[in-house]
């Protein structure tokens, strides 16, 4: 299927060139363009563990490629095609229920030693004061 888009990567004149993401498309509100999600894991050197942060970058998606809410994609950067769109849909990676291949994951078996059972007791219940008022 050829698409008339002149910013499609495949069948238009847009280069795609730079830097290649992917991502899970959470809106496709607008009209030829989604906003792609990226969730990663930044290491906090000073307390050698992980905190979790989002990315949420807005692309063209031309009608070749139709990405809905909930896809995998790949993007990759381009020129400004708008105020905030510099990065173009170039492929889908599979169905919504599958995960994002990550490239570089954080040790997660530091993590599971950190979590140990703790027993609770019970806390003893003290007697509530009695307040009275003088005059």
């Amino acid at each position: 299927m050829e698409c008339k888009d002149r910013n499609c990567p495949v069948h238009g004149t847009l280069s795609a060139r730079g830097t290649v993401l992917d991502g899970r498309v959470v809106s496709d509100k607008m009209q030829g363009t989604v906003i792609v999600q990226r969730d990663l894991m930044i290491k906090v050197k000073k307390y050698d563990r992980y905190k979790r942060s989002r990315s949420r970058i807005p692309a063209h998606n031309p009608p070749c490629i139709g990405a809905k809410a909930g896809d995998l994609v790949k993007i990759m950067e381009c020129r400004k095609l708008a105020k905030t769109v510099s990065f173009v849909v170039i492929e889908k990676l599979g169905k919504p229920d599958q995960t994002i291949p990550e490239e570089k994951q954080p040790a997660q078996a530091h993590k599971a030693e950190s979590k140990k059972p703790a027993a609770k007791k019970p806390a003893a219940k003290k007697p509530a004061k009695k307040v009275t008022s003088d005059g």
